[in-house]
């Protein structure tokens, strides 16, 4: 007999009105970081070291950032495209090809901040990028089509995808400067949720079990599937540890060492299927 194919899982959605207060509260939560990085003393020779993604300053960090911002209110400029036909998840996989693309774009915008870039233009910018993106949400219905270069999504699809951004960058920042953001709560559920479907996505199967309490449980992984009780493969950790796994920012032994992720079972080794984007 031939064994039954994987389920394709079930496509996740977002409100979008919890989308839209995360996001307030979400880019709030790093202008107040870089606010605060900026008033230092030292807060110029921060902006020039490296932020842990290769090729990238911290100013740099900061710069991409704003573009994640307020290319909402750029791509509404652009021409309407007929249809929204990228869904969120879609947008996720495209990703995955276009960090060079990416990466070029925040050092050039970083190299045409005016003065000499320093920490009051660098919070300028940012501040500039957040007022930007507030009026056009505000302005926009969410069904409105509005391009990506990976294709047309709907204006509250999008505004997902800033989340993914501003939360995961707002961990960069983080790691970079030892300034924490304070991420807000509904923010961090979504972008868990986020990934977490991008790897049931990637790896379709029910013989894997992960649970990043409180946000989200997926199942993935081809094999023998569980119907009760405890599954015989359990990969387990805490939602910032996730996101850092997800998004390739830490290594899955490296986690498995530290004991940030616990992982039962022998087809529970993720380390082949992450990052799912990065």
């Amino acid at each position: 007999m031939t064994p039954p194919r994987p389920r394709k899982p079930r496509a996740r959605t977002y409100d979008p009105a919890r989308t839209r207060a995360a996001l307030d509260a979400e880019v709030a939560a790093v202008r107040e970081a870089v606010r605060v990085m900026c008033a230092a003393p030292d807060a110029a020779e921060l902006l020039r070291a490296p932020s842990g993604l290769e090729g990238w300053t911290v100013r740099d960090l900061i710069v991409h950032i704003a573009v994640c911002l307020d290319s909402l209110p750029r791509r509404l400029a652009e021409d309407r495209p007929g249809a929204a036909d990228l869904d969120v998840q879609g947008y996720v996989r495209s990703l995955r090809s276009q960090a060079g693309d990416i990466s070029e774009t925040a050092v050039r915008e970083a190299g045409e901040l005016p003065g000499d870039g320093g920490p009051q233009e660098v919070l300028a910018r940012l501040d500039d990028a957040a007022g930007r993106l507030g009026e056009a949400v505000s302005a926009t219905e969410g069904g409105r089509p509005v391009p990506t270069r990976y294709g047309a999504m709907t204006v509250d699809d999008f505004l997902v995808t800033r989340l993914l951004e501003t939360v995961v960058h707002g961990e960069d920042l983080t790691a970079a400067t030892g300034t924490a953001v304070a991420h807000d709560r509904q923010a961090l559920a979504a972008v868990v949720r986020l990934t977490a479907d991008a790897l049931a996505a990637r790896a379709p199967g029910g013989s894997v079990e992960v649970r990043i309490p409180p946000f989200a449980v997926v199942q993935c992984v081809e094999g023998p599937r569980h119907t009760r009780g405890t599954p015989p493969n359990v990969v387990e950790s805490r939602p910032l540890t996730w996101i850092r796994l997800a998004t390739g920012r830490m290594p899955w032994a490296e986690a498995v060492d530290a004991a940030e992720v616990t992982a039962s079972g022998e087809r529970a080794d993720l380390s082949d299927l992450l990052p799912v984007l990065g």
